[in-house]
């Protein structure tokens, strides 16, 4: 019993640390990308069109991941969850990093942007085999009743990167002059992510296999080509879990990007201001993932928790605009609510997803559906939403946000007969 206690802790804390490095990872490109890749990376044209390009390099990432889900899940699903997550991890770090020596525009010329979106490129796909494998670490490690809050240990990741990203930035805003940070200051992040992949490295080289994917193996070998299985007789799970996954990627982009481009260069508000009030907020999130997950074990289940956070999303989306106006207070309440109803979108994905296929295909499986889903609701979300909000202001956006919560939650609705 200890030696399996003791493996479900490792488990757990690879699966922890993998997603905290992926979501520092993104999140300091999807935070740099909103303060100043805009105004050093294009031509300085209009500022709301530059901060629109500047957006439209993260969607790079998103259309990468599948592509990357697709070679990550196949030998995941092959050869074993540990060599696939070792390698995605090493793929994302490196071409995070890397983004740290880039050029300006006004140094390079076009050749700036084209290798910003190469390395955003080789981010998403690593990325594409970055949580699907986490989330089956987790999940084909938990004890009966435990599938939920174990699969909640890489969505806990989400806030933890969001805080190491959010304060480090923080913590510059207050270090440094807006010039300093603009000139040089935004590429700290990006070189520290480094050290936290070496860590990340360290911890899940210590991995064995999942007992569920030594079960899987010792009934039958592998398929040859894990993403024709899945095609062929899942794509029903395939469609019904992508849409339902497609919430959780419009709020968090929506909640973090765009409102902090938005809150910081058309409401006023100064960036220590608000990624302060941001990273408070993130706790919320946290909360809400662990009480979803926690309701989907023992109360409900995942399916159920998830729609209900569909609601609770849909119905946010009409308070984006009087409350973003009102001042900090109302800056802070909107995003702590947002950030909550997150949370039960987004937490029982760690258990929902990987439950709605076989352990044959799972990490192709899983992998295709978040990542997918991540290009529907979140490739291009600020860019829409700065779309949105430059033609009638966070009103729009409110209602965009409302039809992702609506458009998941026919989705859940339709996978009923799962449960």
């Amino acid at each position: 019993m200890s030696e399996d206690r003791a493996r479900q802790r490792r488990a757990l804390w690879a699966s922890f640390v993998g997603t905290g490095i992926e979501f520092y990872d993104f999140y300091i490109y999807a935070t740099a990308a909103s303060l100043v890749f805009g105004q050093i990376f294009f031509p300085k044209t209009d500022p709301g069109v530059a901060q629109m390009a500047a957006f439209a390099t993260l969607a790079v990432a998103f259309f990468a991941r599948p592509v990357g889900a697709a070679v990550f899940g196949h030998y995941g699903d092959r050869i074993g969850r540990k060599a696939t997550l070792v390698a995605s991890l090493l793929t994302m770090g490196l071409s995070t990093t890397l983004v740290a020596f880039l050029p300006t525009y006004e140094t390079a010329g076009w050749i700036a942007p084209f290798a910003l979106c190469v390395l955003r490129f080789g981010q998403g796909f690593g990325l594409g085999g970055e949580w699907g494998g986490a989330a089956l670490l987790a999940v084909e490690n938990a004890p009966p009743g435990w599938r939920a809050r174990f699969g909640s240990a890489p969505q806990m990741g989400a806030p933890a990167g969001f805080i190491a990203a959010n304060g480090l930035f923080l913590l510059l805003g207050v270090l440094m002059t807006p010039e300093q940070f603009a000139d040089w200051g935004w590429r700290v992040p990006f070189i520290l992510s480094a050290a936290l992949v070496a860590v990340g490295l360290w911890v899940r080289l210590k991995l064995g296999e999942t007992p569920e994917f030594k079960a899987s193996l010792a009934e039958a070998p592998p398929p040859k080509v894990p993403l024709g299985d899945v095609l062929r007789h899942h794509s029903g799970a395939l469609l019904g879990g992508t849409i339902g996954a497609v919430c959780c990627f419009a709020v968090y982009y929506i909640a973090t990007a765009f409102l902090l481009g938005w809150g910081t260069k058309s409401l006023g508000y100064s960036m220590r201001d608000f990624l302060g009030v941001q990273l408070i907020a993130i706790l919320f999130m946290a909360a809400g993932i662990y009480l979803a997950a926690w309701l989907a074990d023992a109360k409900f289940d995942p399916r159920r928790v998830l729609a209900g956070g569909c609601v609770l999303v849909a119905a946010s989306g009409f308070a984006i605009a009087p409350l973003m106006g009102a001042g900090l207070a109302g800056v802070f309440a909107f995003l702590a609510l947002l950030l909550f109803a997150m949370g039960f979108v987004y937490g029982p994905l760690g258990a929902w997803l990987p439950g709605l296929f076989p352990p044959r295909v799972r990490y192709t499986g899983a992998s295709m559906t978040f990542n997918i889903a991540g290009v529907i609701g979140g490739g291009l979300t600020p860019l829409i939403a700065q779309a949105l909000a430059l033609q009638g202001g966070l009103a729009p956006v409110g209602w965009y946000l409302s039809a992702a919560g609506l458009l998941s939650l026919v989705a859940l609705l339709a996978l009923r007969e799962k449960d």
